[in-house]
């Protein structure tokens, strides 16, 4: 098997500047998000689900407390470090990339939330998670993919942004280029220059449904935001789909 080499994502993520940044992002959102979602699947309890690329663990954590059994995955060691101190019985971590298997038919439920698919440098790539995914589901299983809306997203780019958050000054730069929503971020700290970059996908429904059709997934449900409505390709902040093994 070829070597996965590293790329933007095994970096930027494993940085402390990364989850600086990003620290004010709405966890009371991200909670109602799933209280919504576990109401409309109506999972069982003892159902194994897996969050796939799971960051520190929040929505993991979350959907234990919940009262399910939750493995959390991701590429990041420093952040499944950092998420192994919450782990219990029903509860674990580990790193892994999804592009690969980490256990074939052993899950009813995987989750992908936040915008944390669209990464990779080819299309390949991409439909690998989706095969990857679709083989460890059990018959019957459920994928849920929560996405950024991109029509919305490339309408209200804004080009340049600058936030300052304890102490450090983040340069942040925002385009659309070769299919790939770009955000150029720059910073000086710890005496050092820094610029990283996020490059994310421009995919859109119709993109996600061929994807999926491709390793036999069905789709069951497309919603627009964490209170599921509907999907409106020019208003919606998200879009959230639900689809079937």
């Amino acid at each position: 098997m070829q070597e996965i080499k590293p790329a933007w994502y095994a970096t930027w993520f494993n940085t402390p500047y990364y989850h600086l940044l990003y620290k004010n992002r709405n966890f009371d959102e991200a909670e109602e998000f799933i209280r919504n979602l576990m109401t409309y699947l109506a999972l069982p309890k003892d159902y194994k689900i897996m969050d796939l690329a799971c960051g520190k663990g929040r929505h993991s954590i979350f959907m234990n407390q919940l009262g399910y059994d939750v493995t959390g995955l991701d590429l990041s060691e420093n952040s499944i470090r950092w998420a192994k101190q919450f782990e219990n019985e029903r509860l674990r971590f580990d790193v892994h990339d999804m592009r690969t298997i980490y256990k074939p038919a052993a899950f009813d439920l995987i989750v992908n939330l936040f915008t944390s698919f669209g990464y990779f440098a080819s299309s390949e790539e991409h439909d690998r998670v989706f095969e990857s995914v679709y083989a460890q589901l059990k018959n019957n299983g459920l994928f849920v993919l929560d996405y950024l809306n991109v029509e919305k997203a490339i309408a209200e780019l804004i080009p340049n942004e600058e936030k300052s958050i304890e102490g450090i000054n983040f340069l942040i730069e925002k385009s659309v280029v070769q299919g790939y929503i770009r955000k150029d971020i720059r910073f000086h700290a710890d005496h050092q220059d820094f610029h990283y970059q996020e490059l994310v996908k421009v995919i859109r429904l119709e993109q996600f449904v061929e994807i999926a059709k491709s390793v036999e997934f069905q789709l069951l449900s497309c919603f627009g935001d964490y209170q599921l409505h509907e999907f409106d390709h020019k208003n919606s902040p998200r879009l959230i789909l639900i689809f079937k093994k």
